[in-house]
C-alpha cells in the first residue's frame, strides 16, 4: 500500500482496533440545514468530544467547523452531490475533485454512488475516474454504494447488499459504506465478499437508541468495521454521550447495557 495512503487511512481508522466511528454531515446539500447540524462547529465539537474517529462534509464546509483546539479528528471531503428538489434525486454527480479535498486537508475522500438509478452508468464512470485519481495521489476512498432504482424492490436484500459492497470492492475504495442487512448472519455474507473494510449506514433516524446500539455490536459480530452514520448520532439529545457510548462498542467491545449507562437521562 502506498505510505501516504496507510498514514491517512490511520487518521480515520482506529489503528489498534481496525475499526472506526465516521460521522457525516453532508446532509445539508441534499436535504438542507436538519436540526443537529445548523450549528456545523457545535456538531463537530460535540463528536468529537465523544471520540468519532472522523466526520464527512462537503468541501465548503471545514471552513466553518476547523478548530483551533482540543483533540484532532479525521476529515472525509464528499465529492458527490444531489438534492431532494431534483427530479432525480439518486443522480449523483461529482462537485469535488481529489486535488481539492487535498487542498483542504481531508485524510480521505467519499462517493456516493446508487446502483439501479437511471444515471448509474455515469456515477459508475465518475466514481473510477476518483479512484484512479485517488490512487496516484495516496489518498484513501470510502465508497457509499446503495441500491436505489425501478429495479431494486429491497434495498436491504443482503444478497443486494452484497453486491453494493462488492462494486465499491472491485472499483478500488479502500472503505465501503452500505446499509446493515438487518442481523449478523446475513450480514457476513456482504463482509465475507469484501477484502477492504465494511461500515454500515444509519438510514432515517431510530426511535430507540437502544436498537442502534444492538445493530453496530451485531455489524461488529458480523465482521464490519464500524459504521458511517449522521442523524442517529447529531440529532441525538446528547450527540457527545452517544458518540462515547459508541466508541465503547466499536473499540472497547463493551456490550449494549453498559454503553447505555453512558446515555442515562438521555433518552
Amino acid at each position: 500500500m502506498h505510505l501516504g495512503k496507510a498514514i491517512r487511512l490511520e487518521r480515520i481508522i482506529n489503528r489498534n482496533t481496525r475499526r472506526t466511528i465516521v460521522v457525516p454531515m453532508d446532509h445539508g446539500t441534499t436535504v438542507g440545514p436538519l436540526p443537529g447540524i445548523v450549528n456545523m462547529r457545535q456538531a463537530v465539537q460535540s463528536v468529537v468530544e465523544g471520540g468519532a474517529n472522523a466526520v464527512l462534509m462537503h468541501k465548503g464546509v471545514p471552513r466553518c467547523c476547523h478548530r483551533t483546539q482540543g483533540q484532532d479528528v479525521g476529515l472525509i471531503v464528499h465529492l458527490s452531490a444531489s438534492t431532494s428538489l431534483s427530479p432525480l434525486p439518486n443522480a449523483k454527480t461529482l462537485v469535488c475533485s481529489v486535488e481539492e479535498a487535498i487542498r483542504l486537508g481531508a485524510d480521505a475522500v467519499s462517493v456516493h454512488v446508487n446502483l439501479g438509478d437511471e444515471s448509474e452508468a455515469k456515477m459508475l464512470e465518475e466514481f473510477g475516474r476518483v479512484t484512479e485519481s485517488a490512487q496516484s495521489w495516496g489518498m484513501p476512498v470510502l465508497a457509499m454504494v446503495y441500491a436505489r432504482g425501478p429495479k431494486v424492490a429491497n434495498e436491504y436484500d443482503p444478497d443486494i447488499v452484497a453486491h453494493c459492497a462488492r462494486v465499491g470492492v472491485e472499483l478500488g475504495a479502500d472503505v465501503v459504506k452500505v446499509p446493515y442487512t438487518g442481523d449478523p448472519d446475513s450480514f457476513c455474507r456482504v463482509t465475507d465478499a469484501c477484502c477492504v473494510p465494511v461500515v454500515i449506514a444509519g438510514g432515517p433516524k431510530l426511535e430507540s437508541t437502544r436498537d442502534f446500539l444492538v445493530m453496530v455490536r451485531d455489524c461488529l459480530r458480523a465482521g464490519g468495521a464500524g459504521l458511517s452514520v449522521g442523524r442517529n448520532i447529531f440529532q441525538h439529545k446528547r450527540p457527545d454521550l452517544l458518540t462515547r457510548a459508541l466508541a465503547k462498542v466499536v473499540h472497547e467491545n463493551v456490550d449494549v447495557d453498559e454503553a447505555m449507562e453512558l446515555l442515562k437521562g438521555t433518552e
